[in-house]
């Protein structure tokens, strides 16, 4: 599994977790996130992820 770093404010989106806040669930890798997800903590978009 996977980790995604946003390039803005370093939130991390760790594939194993997922994001419950954002009805992401645990073992959902990274390209099955949808294509208009946004950081939970400064909005910006996938684009904006690099893999750690």
């Amino acid at each position: 599994m996977s980790k995604y770093v946003c390039n803005v404010c370093g939130w991390v989106y760790d594939e194993e977790v997922g994001c419950e806040e954002c009805g992401i669930a645990p073992g959902t890798p990274w390209e099955n996130v949808p294509e208009d997800f946004a950081c939970p903590l400064c909005a910006v978009g996938k684009e904006d992820f690099s893999e750690e």
